[in-house]
């Protein structure tokens, strides 16, 4: 097992490995008074790791009762949120229970969000089951729900009280959910580890779990640590997201999160060639790797479908949006860039 400890406005630790569910209860114990623990998970995830999670709980003394949602991100909304909420006060839970976000990025958003706001803020544990929120959402303390004008644009920073990722739980991951996840870890590589991304290129979806996963999320502590709150450092997180996102609204996220997040970052490696930021080695390099793992590089849909999506994205500041732009592999900037510009720059990337 490996162990990564986030100093943020609330300290706490990341354990990665094997075998690490049935501990759930408690390692949950050892940083929550709860009495109760309420379960949060979906239609996917409940049915193959419920039980065990609940045994868990319930062996360390926790009175458990769950709240499972319909899989999938149409569910992270004001309405479900709010069902979520009553669910919570019917339930007479108290500032000194926990929840507990068992499943993926949608689980863990919806969850801290009610987390951070039930109660005006009540503890939280997260339980990552996939590779994409092990090595991103799960750790950083950002909640969010989508709102029609766009995604995650009601939320709040709030830190978990745990991570605990068992490794066993991608092995029931289907390979198409599971390589959404590389995206993400692919994403760390560009923007900070020549090494991970070497190693990334050279194994495709046979790298080293426990290894990566630990990396990916030392670099996101490091970040969070240095900007908790998203105001500089940590806006490069945001690699190949803005456009990203706009691909996922533009397909009602019938492409998922991690094909958009490649697909965004294709685009900006291209632009930022076509424009002398990055060399076309390393627009290549990120191209090749992203193909490598069965990731798409291309969309449908044209430069103004993708533009007027970008103007509704969180990062954008008045006039401006922070663009993220490789230099070299391991280095990325934060580009402002006025909102006029970034038809012209997508074009250029696509």
């Amino acid at each position: 097992m490996k162990e990564v400890q986030v100093r943020a406005s609330r300290t706490y630790n990341v354990l990665i490995g094997s075998g690490l569910l049935p501990t759930l209860g408690q390692e949950v114990k050892k940083v929550c008074k709860a009495t109760k623990a309420a379960i949060v998970s979906d239609t996917n995830v409940f049915p193959l790791h419920g039980k065990a999670a609940i045994e868990s709980l319930q062996k360390a003394g926790f009175d458990v009762i769950h709240f499972v949602i319909k899989a999938g991100e149409e569910s992270k909304n004001g309405s479900v949120y709010l069902e979520l909420l009553n669910f919570l006060a019917e339930n007479q839970l108290t500032r000194s229970d926990c929840l507990v976000a068992l499943g993926g990025g949608v689980v863990g958003d919806l969850t801290g969000f009610a987390a951070a706001t039930f109660l005006r803020g009540i503890p939280y544990i997260q339980v990552p089951t996939t590779l994409l929120a092990a090595v991103d959402s799960s750790v950083g303390g950002k909640t969010a729900i989508d709102l029609p004008a766009g995604k995650n644009l009601c939320g709040a920073f709030c830190q978990p009280r745990l991570v605990l990722c068992d490794l066993d739980t991608l092995d029931t991951l289907p390979q198409d959910i599971f390589r959404d996840g590389c995206a993400e870890v692919i994403k760390y590589g560009i923007l900070y580890d020549p090494a991970l991304f070497d190693h990334l290129a050279q194994n495709g979806l046979s790298f080293h779990r426990e290894d990566v996963i630990a990396r990916c999320m030392e670099l996101k502590r490091d970040v969070v640590m240095e900007d908790e709150f998203d105001t500089g450092a940590r806006m490069k997180l945001n690699l190949g997201h803005t456009i990203g996102h706009g691909v996922e609204a533009q397909s009602h996220f019938g492409i998922s999160h991690g094909k958009a997040v490649a697909i965004g970052m294709a685009i900006v490696a291209r632009a930022a060639a076509s424009r002398d930021i990055c060399t076309p080695d390393t627009r290549d390099q990120i191209i090749e790797t992203i193909t490598r793992f069965g990731l798409p590089i291309q969309t449908d849909y044209n430069a103004d479908l993708l533009y007027h999506s970008a103007l509704s994205d969180k990062k954008r500041s008045g006039g401006t949006v922070n663009l993220i732009v490789p230099t070299s592999i391991g280095n990325c900037e934060i580009r402002p860039m006025p909102v006029e510009e970034i038809k012209s720059f997508i074009e250029e990337g696509l």
